[in-house]
């Protein structure tokens, strides 16, 4: 399982070194990335534009995330090794967030293979790890998804060719719509942790 599930931890690896190199205060009233949990990505990458139909039928899109707080993973809902692990410990996140922190956070999934992640699909994973009305899973075709991957520079579970084999990261986007922290299934990616993050990033910005 591990040799697969962090297949991109050469890329992590130097993605927590570029970040504690760089470690420094953000702009007035924001949080130290040293008040993060997760790992520090490197400074000033911003939440790439998309625009997604989630599977109930929703269009999801970034600019309708605006003050809000954005917890981005990758999955593919045939997936057995981090998938399920990452639907689960989000959707127990969600269930520790008070009613205003879940109310200024969105949780996202975004599909890895256009194929296997059919509306039923979908529904039925995350029916299967108590995720549902927690983690809003964005499907769609290969021609929408691959400029989503692009933009978040991850690989997919269909160009691997693997449903377990793809990029599996939690990240977390603060209110301002900065990358502020990543996590990942068998590391640190845990309830106490990920909601320590949420609500670390809602105070990021405030007066």
């Amino acid at each position: 399982m591990r040799s697969r599930a962090l297949l991109i931890a050469p890329v992590v690896g130097v993605l927590v070194l570029l970040g504690l190199a760089s470690a420094v205060l953000l702009r007035g009233g924001e949080a130290k990335r040293s008040d993060y949990r997760g790992s520090p990505p490197p400074p000033g990458i911003r939440l790439p534009e998309f625009e997604l139909r989630s599977y109930t039928g929703r269009l999801v899109a970034r600019d309708d995330l605006e003050d809000k707080v954005v917890v981005v993973t990758f999955l593919e809902t045939n997936c057995r090794e981090a998938c399920p692990i990452i639907a689960g410990e989000i959707a127990r996140t969600v269930d520790r967030l008070t009613a205003a922190e879940r109310e200024r956070s969105a949780f996202l999934a975004i599909s890895t293979h256009p194929v296997d992640d059919t509306t039923a699909s979908v529904r039925a994973f995350l029916r299967k790890h108590h995720a549902e009305r927690k983690l809003d899973y964005l499907i769609g075709t290969e021609q929408e998804l691959r400029p989503v991957w692009e933009r978040f520079k991850i690989l997919s579970a269909l160009d691997s060719g693997d449903a377990d084999t793809h990029s599996a990261s939690v990240r977390v986007f603060d209110r301002t719509g900065v990358w502020v922290a990543t996590l990942h299934a068998g590391v640190d990616l845990a309830p106490a942790n990920l909601a320590h993050d949420v609500a670390t990033a809602l105070a990021t910005g405030r007066g």
